[in-house]
This record gives C-alpha cells, sequence and structure tokens, in this order.
C-alpha cells in the first residue's frame, strides 16, 4: 500500500516537473492555491517546488502566485463557514471526517487565542481550510482574518521558495534522491496537523 502511495507521488513528481515549465503553470499554482484553501485536500506546495526546482528565477514569481491564490480561496472558505455551512460547510467536514478537529476549532476561535492558531493554521500543516471555514462559522472580524493569513501563508511559501531559489539545483539532487522518505514526512506531516489540532485544548 506504502509503495502503491509512494509511486504514485514520484509519478506525480514528474508530471508536475514537466508542467512546472510550461507557460500555465503559474495560473494552474494559482488555482490550486485558492481550492487547496477552502476544499481541495492535496496542498499548492508540491507545484509549488516542482516550479522553483525546474526554474529558480521563478521561484519568488510562484511563491507570490500562491500566497495569493490561497488567501482568495482562504476568503471563500470564511463565506463559506459564515453563510453556507448547511450546504457546502458540513459536507467539506463529513467528506474529510473531521467533526473532532471541528469542534476543537471552533473552541479555539470562541477563546482568545483565536488569531493566532490561525496564523499557525496559515504557516503550519495544520489544515488550513478547516481553520479558514471555521473563522467564518465563528464570525471573526474578516480584516485581522485576511491580514493573519496574507503574514502566514506569505512566509510558509516565500519559505519553500526562497530555499529553493538560493539552494538551487542541489535541491533538485536531493529531493531525487531522497523523495519516497520525504513524500512519507510530508503524508505524516499533514495527517499530523489534524491530530495536532485534536490535542490542543
Amino acid at each position: 500500500m506504502l509503495k502503491k502511495l509512494t509511486d504514485w507521488l514520484r509519478s506525480l513528481k514528474v508530471w508536475m516537473e514537466k508542467f512546472a515549465e510550461k507557460p500555465q503553470a503559474m495560473w494552474i499554482l494559482f488555482i490550486i492555491a485558492v481550492a487547496e484553501s477552502s476544499f481541495f485536500p492535496l496542498p499548492p506546495d508540491i507545484l509549488l517546488i516542482a516550479i522553483a526546482v525546474s526554474a529558480p528565477k521563478k521561484a519568488f514569481k510562484a511563491a507570490l502566485y500562491c500566497t495569493i491564490g490561497s488567501v482568495i480561496g482562504g476568503v471563500i472558505g470564511y463565506f463559506i463557514g459564515y453563510g453556507l455551512m448547511e450546504t457546502i460547510g458540513n459536507p467539506i467536514i463529513d467528506f474529510y471526517k473531521a467533526h473532532e478537529v471541528w469542534n476543537k476549532v471552533v473552541d479555539i476561535y470562541q477563546g482568545e487565542v483565536g488569531l493566532w492558531f490561525l496564523a499557525g493554521a496559515a504557516f503550519s500543516p495544520i489544515p488550513y481550510k478547516v481553520a479558514t471555514i471555521a473563522a467564518g462559522a465563528t464570525h471573526m472580524d474578516l480584516i485581522p482574518f485576511i491580514l493573519v493569513s496574507i503574514l502566514g501563508r506569505a512566509g510558509r511559501f516565500f519559505l519553500v521558495g526562497g530555499l529553493i531559489y538560493f539552494i538551487g539545483p542541489k535541491v533538485k539532487v536531493y529531493i531525487d534522491k531522497y523523495f519516497d522518505k520525504l513524500s512519507i514526512a510530508f503524508l505524516l506531516l499533514l495527517i499530523g496537523g489534524f491530530v495536532a489540532i485534536k490535542y490542543m485544548l
């Protein structure tokens, strides 16, 4: 099972590396970033890394597209939570089987550390989509939500883009050599993001 998963991820990596050189790659990255912040399961980091590795000079541009798209997607997630929980929000939570996580996030937002949690979700593997929908459902002030999202998302994506830009081709060699282990670690981080919320309170 694990081998099939890593094989699939490796084939996805190869496809993205080829796709990263195409003119429309930035816009696809933007669309994925929008979707991931509100409902899509795969993070945009995968394509961001592929673009930055294949063309390091585009690393910061890709990080910018990723940041803008992700914040727009976060605002969409916010309004799903704000007024569309019954029709869209709850089915998303059901799809990810994240009811316990959802309850924890709502409790956090109703406390005094809501914005700090949002900042952590925007920067870390904590599922940002759950954080954005819950922010709307608990009627967090929109302006602070947008500002914190910009800081967190930009910090994450520009860190990734900057590391690849400054380290350059060595990153590709390292990724190719340790791809299977990195894939497993990345998946564990995503799962760990959901688990972490359960023990936050």
